[in-house]
């Protein structure tokens, strides 16, 4: 049990008052602790059989302990019989790596308790718990405001991620449009940047709805206080979505700017070798009409006639590279 227990602590009016090493009876003593108590747990990846034995005596709803073990859930928010459950996805993002990596947090809310459940390492609630206990002002208002805090922290996640992948993609801009640098691998890093787009999109997109049903209030275990900082989250939630879709619409403009620089440079390519075929092919023709042997040929028995023969192919060569050279074909 020690294990999964990343943290569990009761607050009164905003302030910790003990941290349990074991959540067992932490709920009867935050109801002891009077108005305005309440506990705070947090889990990492709990087996089936200890968040049981803690949703049993948190009165959690069977179906929600499921989804809190399975974990790979979508953003929802569901209410249930004393308590509401909440499902995030978090993102992390690596620039020396260039990839973006998920975890989950799920968020039980009740009246006097509030309980997180973290999946994956990129998790943003390591110093959540400290920054709240240094405002107790805030604290105070209980699980709501908790909630509100844990989908604040996650939410600014993702601008965070958006951020990122976006100085890659102005690197990938710049890159595309560098000379010298046409069709240098660019299809497969713009597929790897949209692989990574649709992780974000899996978190960011399905959270939209859950947040405008818990900014409209209505929502069990929900103070009304929290509602105008849920709205806020909600539109930091609109921005990273928009990020993305600007990012994912930039991503095929540049693909399709470098499929036009390379058609482009295999269009210069084949001039140049057109080119180079035409200059060899003039003193081939020459070359080939006064190779053929014949007897009675004009100026075959002239003493200048392999001078002439060498200077009219040189200056048609010299004549073709000028032209070819003039309309930049060589």
């Amino acid at each position: 049990m020690a294990r999964m227990i990343v943290h569990c602590a009761i607050y009164r009016d905003g302030r910790p008052i003990a941290t349990p090493a074991d959540p067992a009876g932490s709920l009867a003593a935050a109801r002891a602790a009077g108005p305005g108590g309440f506990v705070w747990i947090g889990l990492f990846e709990p087996t089936v059989e200890e968040l049981d034995r803690v949703g049993a005596e948190f009165g959690l709803h069977p179906l929600a302990v499921e989804d809190a073990v399975t974990a790979h859930q979508r953003p929802k928010v569901e209410a249930y019989q004393g308590s509401l459950f909440v499902a995030l996805k978090t993102l992390g993002y690596h620039p020396g790596g260039h990839a973006v990596t998920s975890g989950e947090v799920m968020v039980f809310v009740g009246e006097d308790f509030v309980m997180t459940v973290r999946h994956g390492t990129d998790s943003p609630l390591g110093e959540l718990r400290s920054q709240l206990e240094q405002r107790p002002e805030v604290l105070r208002y209980g699980p709501s405001a908790v909630l509100h805090s844990v989908c604040d922290t996650v939410v600014d996640g993702y601008v965070d991620v958006a951020v990122g992948i976006q100085a890659d993609l102005d690197e990938l801009e710049a890159d595309v449009f560098s000379p010298g640098r046409v069709g240098r691998d660019v299809a497969g890093r713009i597929y790897g940047y949209k692989r990574q787009l649709v992780t974000v999109r899996r978190a960011t997109g399905p959270l939209v709805e859950p947040m405008m049903r818990l900014e409209r209030g209505g929502v069990p275990y929900v103070r009304a206080e929290a509602l105008p900082y849920l709205r806020d989250v909600s539109d930091h939630l609109a921005r990273a979505n928009d990020q993305v879709e600007g990012m994912d619409r930039l991503l095929s403009d540049i693909l399709s700017a470098n499929l036009a620089q390379v058609s482009v440079q295999q269009n210069n390519d084949m001039r140049k070798i057109s080119a180079w075929a035409a200059l060899a092919a003039v003193p081939t023709m020459i070359a080939g009409v006064y190779g053929m042997n014949f007897r009675d040929m004009p100026e075959l028995r002239q003493p200048w006639g392999y001078p002439a023969a060498l200077s009219l192919m040189a200056v048609v060569c010299v004549v073709l590279h000028r032209v070819f050279k003039r309309h930049d074909w060589l």
